[in-house]
């Protein structure tokens, strides 16, 4: 079993997820790095820096935010989804199916 996941998504109060300690400051920290882009993005508008300099950045900021929405896919393919078909609970894969749809909307 991976220590990095907890195996509890599925309760019965509702749908939570449970990252490790070390997955969720993994996550936060990947996600501080983030806003400090966008902040940088924002930066390089008001001051008018040529654009296809800030479209790198944009894409830059968007292969981050791919980076932990690929982390968080996996834990919950490995765990939730998992855990929810063991229960012979196959309604999750139309589910599964439908986010990996939104990730990929671009």
């Amino acid at each position: 079993m991976d220590e990095n996941i907890n195996h509890d998504c599925h309760l019965p109060e509702g749908r939570k997820s449970h990252h490790s300690d070390k997955v969720k400051k993994n996550l936060v920290t990947r996600l501080n790095r983030i806003e400090g882009q966008i902040r940088g993005i924002k930066g390089l508008i008001e001051k008018d820096t040529y654009c296809d300099d800030v479209i790198t950045q944009i894409a830059a900021t968007q292969s981050a935010l791919n980076s932990v929405a690929k982390i968080l896919l996996e834990g919950h393919l490995k765990t939730c989804v998992l855990d929810r078909i063991n229960e012979g609970d196959t309604e999750v894969l139309d589910e599964v199916l439908l986010t990996i749809e939104r990730l990929l909307k671009k």
